[in-house]
């Protein structure tokens, strides 16, 4: 009988992100991080000169950060317990936009802490491997969780009988992040998100369709 499935974002939804990458960008680059929005534009700025970094010049950035410093991440609070009892029910993959050259270090990240399940190093809109990974598996009901409203404008597109969970777990940024217009709910903590999903999770019916009202965005 197919078990229903979990497919959960880890920055910023397992995994505290922006906090530990300012800091490190502050200690090492000389560079404040300060974000206003869903978007890298303008948030990083040369503590020096105050001027924004070009994109061409973040990219890299990330890409130092996951290469060498995801030891300075920890979990959201709640994170780990909750998704390892949702395992109990559920079958959860980890679709996470660091690329397929940090997959294996995400997986061992997300070992160290306790979570033990499928990574996908994904890059770009998350609708297509979503759609893919529902085929692969036949769930008997799919959830997704993701903290950037593009990647559920994506999910719903494709594959619109999703249950989309807009999560943003970093405090910090969480009020400067508008909720998705295309997610069937937003939840910013652990303690209650559980309960929200443990009720998709065993009513098991495909989710309701949401039209559209936002435009494309790019996607991170």
């Amino acid at each position: 009988m197919p078990r229903p499935l979990i497919i959960s974002d880890c920055d910023e939804v397992l995994m505290h992100m922006v906090v530990p990458f300012g800091a490190w960008l502050a200690d090492d680059h000389d560079i404040e991080f300060k974000l206003e929005d869903a978007t890298f534009g303008n948030a990083l700025k040369r503590r020096a000169c105050g001027t924004p970094l070009e994109a061409a010049e973040v990219w890299p950035l990330l890409d130092g950060f996951f290469r060498h410093e995801m030891h300075r991440q920890t979990a959201i609070a709640g994170a780990v317990e909750a998704m390892n009892r949702l395992a109990g029910i559920a079958d959860i993959v980890i679709l996470t936009n660091v690329g397929p050259d940090h997959q294996d270090r995400r997986i061992a990240q997300l070992a160290d802490i306790g979570l033990n399940h499928r990574v996908i190093g994904n890059r770009g809109p998350k609708g297509e491997p979503v759609a893919a990974l529902i085929a692969e598996m036949q769930p008997s009901v799919t959830i997704f969780i993701d903290d950037l409203p593009q990647h559920h404008s994506s999910v719903a597109s494709v594959i619109p009988d999703v249950w989309r969970l807009h999560m943003v777990g970093e405090p910090v940024i969480a009020p400067k992040i508008p909720t998705a217009k295309r997610a069937h709910a937003r939840i910013d903590d652990w303690a209650s998100a559980e309960s929200w999903l443990f009720d998709r999770l065993t009513e098991a019916v495909p989710a309701p369709a949401i039209a559209r009202h936002e435009p494309a965005a790019d996607p991170a």
